[in-house]
């Protein structure tokens, strides 16, 4: 199932962070794309930039359970991202469902299987019938953050 997302940026300045950055719709490297562009700073207690979605216009859970997983065309800069997802089961923002994707610096496909995903700071286990929001973040560390995403999907195996 193909997404249409209505990417947002978020960055850690919400929090007092000193992370910077822009999200942009443009054509890259060959390819309509949203990027995520900015350097993530450590200071302030910062430490992230993040484009993100809601799934349903309302914010409230999507019921993925037919499919397995996520895929999204992405291109990076050869730095390691974070995709979280977030389900109407966590409470607080600092909680999310997570995995990595190492990036080349050449468009790359990722598919992310739900059964895959690590709880994080909730005891919670990852219900895809009550997906709610996919971001990715440059998180964690000081660098340079340079993510373009493509497309965003749904997919059964």
């Amino acid at each position: 199932m193909e997404l249409h997302p209505d990417w947002k940026f978020v960055a850690d300045e919400v929090m007092g962070g000193k992370s910077n950055g822009i999200m942009s719709r443009e054509v890259f490297h060959g390819r309509d794309a949203t990027v995520l562009r900015g350097d993530v700073s450590l200071d302030n207690n910062g430490g992230f930039i993040q484009i993100a979605f809601d799934l349903l216009p309302d914010g409230t859970g999507f019921d993925a359970s037919n499919w397995h997983g996520i895929e999204l065309e992405i291109w990076g800069n050869g730095e390691c991202y974070d995709i979280r997802l977030r389900t109407d089961q966590l409470t607080h923002p600092w909680q999310s469902f997570r995995s990595t994707l190492s990036t080349t610096g050449q468009w790359q496909t990722f598919q992310v299987p739900f059964d895959v995903v690590t709880a994080y700071r909730t005891d919670a286990t990852f219900d895809p019938a009550k997906l709610r929001r996919i971001g990715i973040l440059a998180i964690g560390r000081e660098f340079r953050a340079e993510l373009a995403v493509a497309r965003v999907r749904l997919y059964c195996i």
